[in-house]
């Protein structure tokens, strides 16, 4: 049985046998289940009108061992079904700064710690080396995640000869694509909502034999399905939009490390340095150069 249908015939179970407060509690979840990956027990119980005693027997007669388990478990379903973005805005309506706080940092380390763990660390160095040795490397990522794709170009264009320029004229990711070939990678950046252009570019990049290094949400993603390596990011938190603190964690683990292998990465930098200070692209206030 799927996660989603477990979930949901426990709760059945519970509006049927259960005790009146606690059976109504249930149908409520049953009728609100992304709140759960939204909140924290006192935030749903102020939603659900309970006391957060209720919440925490609830889970218990789930059979989680605590709240924290049962949220990440509605997390991954919600980031797997992807809740729209008006949902996610609607769900932090009328919550308390300090509630709403306290569950963006919570989810971020959680974020941060998924990212480091030692298997995703083994998957994003099997990924450096081949991207030291690439033709050209190209970014694609729009919408949210083009800031990601111009930060990974930009700061690797700083250190090595070989990535490409992200495109931010229409048409443009398409002439680069099919421009690539055996010897280069497309490292493509997107999650649900999947973007279209990005899915575009990888089946483009693919046909003309390139590697796609896929970063995204799931191993289901659009993108990921044929991909040459596949960083899975964890995204959790009750942000408008899915968090992208792992992504750019993620990416600079990768220009850290292909840095630390490279043996002009340094020089390289230092002279893009110098030829923007020369001309006075930083600017110098009360001594410290700001960039």
């Amino acid at each position: 049985m799927k996660r989603e249908e477990k979930i949901r015939a426990n709760l059945r179970g519970l509006t049927q046998s259960a005790p009146p407060k606690l059976a109504q509690f249930a149908q409520w979840i049953q009728d609100n289940l992304h709140q759960v990956a939204f909140n924290s027990i006192r935030g749903l119980a102020q939603l659900a009108d309970v006391d957060s005693n209720l919440v925490t027997r609830l889970v218990r007669e789930l059979g989680y061992g605590g709240f924290d388990a049962f949220r990440a478990e509605v997390q991954q379903i919600v980031q797997r079904t992807g809740a729209s973005y008006g949902s996610r805005a609607r769900a932090l309506r009328d919550r308390s700064e300090a509630d709403i706080y306290a569950e963006v940092i919570s989810a971020s380390r959680e974020n941060m710690n998924m990212v480091t763990a030692p298997e995703s660390i083994a998957g994003l160095d099997a990924c450096i080396e081949p991207l030291l040795t690439a033709r050209r490397i190209y970014v694609v990522g729009v919408r949210s995640c083009y800031s990601i794709a111009h930060y990974l170009s930009y700061v690797g264009g700083m250190a090595f000869e070989n990535f490409q320029e992200v495109p931010s004229v229409p048409g443009a990711i398409l002439d680069q694509m099919c421009a690539t070939g055996p010897e280069d990678i497309v490292i493509a950046i997107t999650y649900e909502h999947y973007s279209a252009e990005v899915v575009r570019a990888c089946q483009v990049a693919q046909d003309c034999g390139a590697r796609v290094l896929a970063v995204t949400d799931s191993y289901n993603s659009p993108i990921a399905r044929n991909a040459w390596k596949v960083i899975q990011l964890p995204m959790a938190g009750p942000q408008l939009l899915p968090s992208l603190n792992s992504a750019f964690l993620a990416v600079e683990l990768i220009l850290a490390a292909m840095t630390a292998r490279s043996a002009g990465a340094a020089d390289k930098v230092s002279s893009y340095e110098d030829r923007i200070t020369r001309f006075g692209g930083y600017t110098e206030d009360g001594g410290v150069t700001s960039r």
